[in-house]
């Protein structure tokens, strides 16, 4: 029951957030930001002046669905960001072009995260079935079960270790707007405010996963006693 109701709280708790994050975006893409510049221009100019010439910029489809792929060496920008000249554009696309930066200068948070992402890929596909057996299994079988809370534990891991990588993102994409003057004092203040309710989205996400795994721990000790 209080699984269900933990859920709940931060399913609700994330909706929200997401709600306004959209908001936010809608509202600072209505501004257009002084510099001109389009969404794929800023992260082109963003790019060369921290000497990145190996990354491409391509537009990809749907609604704040902007990412950078270390892989590939691409950062994908939506249709709005790529082609907007907004305050909001301009965060987004600085952002992502923050993870670029990351990259390219081996930051430690960024080499753990993609590391933990061919585990995470194959462990999210399994977490859940191997815990609900666990659970009913526990008597007789708790090795399941602790196995399974590994498995999660590892993926409450890879949110923890998202939130460095997407504040320090989102440090650098200011920093350089700042400096490079592609925004003025008001457009930062937008891009920072926009930046902070994406950011928390990630923060809920890795709270969310850190009380549910203590929900299972709790679960594997009570059982066991």
């Amino acid at each position: 029951m209080i699984i269900y109701i933990i859920s709940i709280a931060f399913m609700l708790i994330g909706w929200l957030i997401s709600m306004q994050l959209k908001r936010k975006f809608k509202q600072y893409s209505e501004i257009t930001i002084g510099s001109g510049l389009s969404g794929k221009e800023i992260a082109e100019k963003m790019l060369h002046d921290n000497g990145i010439n190996d990354v491409k910029i391509i537009s990809v489809e749907g609604q704040l669905t902007d990412h950078y792929n270390p892989l590939d060496k691409t950062v994908n920008l939506s249709h709005d960001v790529y082609y907007g000249r907004s305050a909001a554009s301009a965060a987004v696309s600085a952002h992502e072009c923050g993870h670029a930066v990351q990259h390219a200068r081996a930051y430690t948070w960024l080499q753990l995260r993609s590391a933990l992402v061919p585990v995470v890929n194959i462990g999210s596909k399994w977490v859940h079935w191997v815990i609900l057996a666990g659970i009913l299994l526990v008597n007789t079988f708790p090795s399941l079960l602790l196995i399974g809370i590994v498995m999660f534990g590892l993926i409450t891991l890879f949110s923890f270790v998202t939130l460095p990588v997407e504040f320090d993102a989102s440090n650098r994409a200011m920093a350089w707007l700042e400096s490079s003057r592609t925004a003025n004092p008001q457009e930062l203040v937008m891009a920072k405010n926009a930046l902070w309710w994406a950011a928390m989205t990630y923060v809920v996400a890795a709270l969310s996963a850190l009380a549910t795994l203590a929900y299972y721990i709790m679960i594997y000790m009570g059982r066991r006693d």
